[in-house]
């Protein structure tokens, strides 16, 4: 994600309103999130969709790799054979060297 531009990438809820469509074509252009403020203060941020999948994403490997590091530090591990064993009834047995 593009940096924020303050001076272009904020703007109260009746610009954004009356110009819904031009911020939107802008956004997807230059790939920057824009802030909209409702009585001076941030009220929301628009993402192109891109942007909101690839945060989404980011989100899933994170936690991810949180979850399996507090497995791991609980003891919850497992050995190359069991690993293997696991993955053999699930997807067959393979050739190993």
């Amino acid at each position: 994600m593009k940096s924020l531009l303050i001076a272009e990438n904020i703007l109260p809820l009746g610009e954004f309103k009356s110009q819904a469509s031009r911020v939107l074509r802008e956004m997807n252009a230059s790939q920057r999130p824009v802030v909209i403020t409702q009585n001076g203060r941030p009220a929301a941020v628009l993402l192109t969709p891109e942007e909101f999948d690839r945060l989404q994403e980011q989100v899933r490997f994170i936690t991810a790799v949180q979850r399996g590091l507090a497995e791991s530090k609980a003891g919850e591990v497992m050995t190359d054979r069991q690993v293997d064993k696991l993955l053999d009834e699930e997807f067959g047995t393979l050739k190993r060297k």
